[in-house]
């Protein structure tokens, strides 16, 4: 993976040595050194120009950084540019004026640094250069089970095509440069793979076969689509049929299969608990915390020290409250508010995280190889050890924790007139649930009242806030998807009991407002202090996904405002004409499709769905890395530091932003998994039930459909429609048979029978009700769509 540079020792990439997949062999140092300059004539004063490391604008923060600093990433850069054409390692230790041993060293080091992360490419000359964004693209690759992948770009942008031939050689979440050869007939970027930057998956779990001898295992991870050889010596004591983590020895070539050894057997039948054991392995989640970050929070105590508290703003007396559901595991941020004569002050005050991360320690490096901490239904996989997530930077009540507090003064427009960021220490008075929020605010709990009648009046000053902060989300136009997320109900045994719906109220939506608020605050403040930082982005939809998004509403006699570049104002304003058409809920879901994925970046381009210019995370230091990063950006601004002497430069954050929106991806796809199993053990005793439903996705192989009363996802496959001849049309989300006419489209309504869970694959199937399903020739019940 690609670590922070800051982390490094003595100039920067001083990482471990990258293995043979991830970078080139080292380059040969130079023989000869920069020629001397001509010794100045008798009677002149002695003027020496200026060398590589005086021209270097990043010299400063190199200077903090490392004792002997060498010139930074961005003069390498700009060197190699400015010199038009490749160079070798002598040439470029010349032009940057480097002799000495230890800066040749720190060189060869940091170039191999930079071709590790996509920066450089070293070609068959040993010469180095730069990597053209234009041709050559560096990226992480995403498998697919079909054979084929893409490579999504390090600096953003379309996914990129890779065709199985070039997949063969490698694993879903590899790092590599592409170049790219084309467009395909639907106007798709299309690549051949250049160079592999970075192997991810050395290790896979799976279920364990033997045939005819030869032994191999299936990865559970269905975006590898890589079985791994296991010969005879090295199945450890496997078995065929059990599911082992196998060990990946030999990475896949163009002509070979990967070849592994079989380093652990998790169990013949999937108990309770090891979906997510399984999950964990399969994406490769770090679970232990190495011995290094072991003996550094040793130390620590379930008190914060007095010193500590020392120069802080006190706010121990102020009614901070936290608000959490019910379950939640750790309390990161705390509200304050107070009704003024021209509107409000909002405090929304976080754990100062930063305050016991320190970058450089291996603390630091653990924190930012997670990335973020990872929510399983039955278990927390945590960024941070449970001595800070659930100690010292979890915000108990009744116990003194430093915080970092933004201080936001909204007038009755709902318009931020003024910000300020401080470090502080707070003492929270409650511990309060979303559910006791909303039955004091809403519903007038006397019993509730009484119990915290000296924080309610905080509580309905920050509701009166809040209603005005919802009308200014309306009026910005911000996108206000009507979706349901579902929570698991387990029994005593540990088994799956229920799927049930999360139900939002106003405590939920009070909250949300708080936070948008303050990570609105914080990017507007690097904003302006022209400060590096990394944002929350969410770009504009593609141009692709926009043309097809308006022939769909076409067919409905609906058009999307906006012209070629909708706003979010946009979407909010045909949500809110379509909100009493019986088709709403597929009018949503095809709008919600149309859209960017949501990632941190150093480039800020605003935040699309939020309708916001500039957007960050700021709120959850305690189980996001990208919020850690920005409190330690704010301290550095309270200190009078410029953007000059910030310790990350704008690469760094890049890199940063790039590696933990892959762990978020990482982090969903794991959970995504956990709960699919789960869902399909709570299936198993439900074969040959009816139940209700509604067609959340169309495939040409056939419909998804979704249960009203358990939350639960299976295909009624293209096959079980066996009364007509079905086509596919993409743009309309809908089947429709040749002969009968019948239309299956995203948004109808069904009643299905289940036919068949299969655990293994995570796939429920379902069939037509008798009862639903129509008879050859006969015309279709009224839920479905006569052509």
């Amino acid at each position: 993976m690609t670590r922070r540079k800051s982390t490094d020792t003595p100039p920067e990439d001083q990482a471990p040595a990258p293995t043979q997949e991830a970078a080139p062999p080292a380059p040969k140092r130079p023989t000869r050194k920069a020629s001397a300059k001509p010794a100045p004539e008798s009677g002149q004063a002695a003027s020496p120009a200026p060398t590589a490391r005086d021209r270097d604008p990043n010299r400063q923060r190199e200077a903090k950084k490392y004792e002997n600093p060498i010139p930074s990433r961005e003069f390498i850069l700009d060197t190699l540019t400015a010199n038009g054409a490749p160079l070798g390692f002598g040439e470029v230790a010349v032009a940057l004026q480097l002799t000495t041993e230890p800066d040749l060293i720190a060189l060869e080091r940091r170039l191999g640094a930079m071709v590790r992360d996509g920066q450089l490419l070293r070609n068959r000359k040993d010469a180095f250069c730069i990597v053209n964004h234009r041709d050559l693209i560096a990226g992480r690759v995403i498998g697919h089970q079909d054979g084929f992948g893409f490579v999504r770009p390090d600096e953003g942008g379309d996914d990129i095509y890779l065709y199985p031939k070039d997949m063969k050689s490698l694993f879903h979440g590899d790092r590599v440069v592409v170049r790219v050869s084309g467009r395909d007939r639907r106007g798709r970027l299309e690549g051949s793979l250049v160079e592999t930057l970075e192997r991810n998956t050395h290790t896979v779990v799976g279920r364990l076969y033997q045939e005819s001898g030869v032994g191999f295992v299936a990865p559970d991870n269905k975006r590898i689509s890589h079985d791994v050889i296991i010969p005879s010596d090295r199945l450890n004591g496997a078995t065929h049929g059990q599911i082992v983590v196998a060990e990946i020895t030999d990475q896949p070539t163009s002509r070979t299969q990967p070849i592994g050894r079989v380093s652990q057997v998790l169990g013949d039948h999937m108990a309770p608990g090891m979906e997510t054991d399984i999950a964990i392995r399969a994406h490769a989640l770090p679970v232990e915390w190495p011995a290094e970050v072991v003996a550094e929070v040793a130390g620590l105590t379930p008190e914060v020290p007095e010193s500590a508290k020392a120069g802080r703003t006190d706010l121990r007396k102020l009614a901070l409250v936290t608000i959490d559901g019910a379950d939640a595991r750790d309390f990161d941020d705390a509200v304050y508010c107070e009704r003024k004569p021209k509107g409000w002050k909002l405090l929304v005050s976080i754990a100062d995280v930063s305050a016991y991360v320190v970058p450089g320690t291996a603390l630091d490096t653990e924190a930012l190889e997670r990335g973020n901490s990872v929510y399983f239904p039955d278990r927390v996989i945590p960024m941070l050890p449970e001595v800070l997530s659930n100690g010292l930077c979890s915000l108990n009540p009744d116990v003194d924790r430093l915080c970092m507090t933004a201080e936001l003064y909204i007038d009755t427009e709902g318009k931020v007139t003024r910000t300020r960021f401080f470090q502080a220490v707070m003492r929270s008075k409650a511990r309060l649930t979303y559910d006791q929020v909303a039955a004091m605010i809403v519903d007038r709990d006397p019993t509730l009242c009484e119990r915290f009648a000296a924080v309610l009046p905080h509580l309905q000053d920050l509701h009166g806030l809040y209603q005005v902060l919802h009308a200014a989300r309306v009026e910005r136009g911000a996108i206000d998807f009507d979706t349901t997320e579902t929570k698991f109900v387990f029994n005593a045994q540990g088994r799956i009991s229920a799927v049930v719906p999360v139900i939002r109220n106003d405590a939920h939506r009070l909250i949300e407002e708080c936070m948008l608020a303050a990570n609105v605050a914080a990017a507007r403040h690097f904003e302006r202090k022209k400060v590096p930082a990394l944002y929350r982005i969410h770009d504009l939809p593609s141009q692709e996904k926009l043309s097809d998004l308006r022939e769909f509403l076409g067919q409905l006699a609906l058009k999307l405002p906006g012209g070629e570049k909708p706003v979010a104002a946009d979407y909010a304003q045909l949500l809110r004409e379509v909100q009493d058409r019986p088709d709403r809920a597929l009018i949503q879901t095809v709008l919600l499709r149309s859209m960017q994925q949501a990632m941190y970046s150093a480039e800020n381009v605003g935040h699309f769905g939020l309708a916001f210019p500039a957007y960050t995370h700021f709120t959850s230091p305690i189980r996001r890395y990208p919020d850690l990063v920005v409190h330690r950006i704010i301290k550095h601004l309270l200190a009078d530091g410029t953007a000059e002497d910030l310790d990350y430069s704008k690469s760094d954050l890049q890199q940063i932003g790039e590696h933990c929106s892959g762990t978020e991806r990482r982090a969903d796809e794991a959970t995504r998994d956990a709960n699919d199993w789960l869902k399909c053990e709570f299936m198993q005793d439900k074969l040959g039930e009816e139940f209700e439903g509604t067609i959340t996705s169309v495939t040409s192989f056939g419909i998804f459909v979704q249960l009203d009363t358990v939350h639960v996802d299976g295909l009624v496959h293209i096959t079980a429609l066996d009364n007509d001849y079905y086509h596919f049309d993409p743009i309309g989300h809908r089947l429709q048979g040749e002969r009968s006419g019948n239309i299956y489209r995203l948004g109808d309504r069904l009643r299905i029978q289940v036919a068949a869970v299969n655990l293994d694959d995570r796939k429920i199937d379902f069939v037509l009700a008798p009862t639903d399903a129509p008879a050859a020739g006969t015309r279709p019940a009224g839920r479905r769509r006569k052509g």
